[in-house]
């Protein structure tokens, strides 16, 4: 069984006024209903549990994801203070005990079937799984304001979303992360800290997150490209 869980429990960025990215419209829809609709759309996807701001939760029941188009939408969680707090919330949502998770930010709407289509089929043969795309910017640690090291960015990537895991690995990183109150930057990096491998796979420059007011417009750019071929 593979489960996608889709994360739209931000609320500390606005975008429109009062709306939550969540709800942002974006030609004629809340944004949040882009990736729904592509793990929707993606074959290897069978179950779907969106997580929204718990003050939001009785505007987002199941059946208005159904009438929205959603047929795989399952569950809807209220989510966390944090984004690990709410993919926790997330996979305890789960019934099953063992199978296959996909997380993937709902503030990444420009995910296709394609791209969680390679990420379920590389979670076939692994139990941790990353999209990543290579930096193109030379990147610099710095301290007080000054350079202390510039790494090799030959060796680093920029991690997207959709992540895909084993069920049990997931569940076994979030809860020992949660006892040891440690906060990871991602599913991946919980999972790291149990030694377990985790896999890169070949992402998308175009799978980009909505975090500021300019993003909106290059996603919106994007979006109107695909429906007008």
């Amino acid at each position: 069984m593979v489960f996608g869980v889709i994360t739209a429990a931000g609320a500390g960025l606005r975008l429109q006024g009062e709306t939550t990215k969540l709800e942002v419209e974006v030609l004629g829809k809340p944004l949040v209903l882009y990736a729904l609709e592509a793990f929707q759309r993606a074959p290897c996807v069978e179950s779907l549990i969106l997580v929204v701001p718990p003050e939001r939760l009785d505007a987002w029941p199941v059946s208005r994801l159904l009438d929205a188009g959603i047929g795989k939408a399952v569950a809807v969680a209220a989510g966390g203070p944090t984004r690990q707090e709410s993919v926790y919330l997330a996979l305890e949502e789960i019934p099953d005990d063992s199978g296959t998770v996909v997380v993937h930010d709902g503030a990444r709407p420009l995910v296709t079937p394609d791209m969680i289509e390679a990420a379920c089929s590389a979670a076939r043969a692994e139990e941790a799984v990353i999209t990543a795309v290579p930096l193109t910017d030379t990147v610099k640690q710095v301290e007080g304001g000054r350079v202390i090291h510039t790494p090799d960015r030959e060796k680093l990537v920029a991690v997207q979303t959709p992540q895909a895991f084993s069920l049990q690995l997931l569940r076994e990183a979030h809860r020992q992360a949660r006892q040891e109150e440690f906060q990871g930057t991602d599913d991946a990096s919980l999972v790291e800290r149990l030694g377990r491998t985790v896999v890169v796979i070949e992402g998308s420059r175009e799978n980009i997150k909505i975090t500021h007011p300019g993003d909106l417009v290059v996603v919106k750019a994007i979006l109107s490209e695909r429906i007008g071929r």
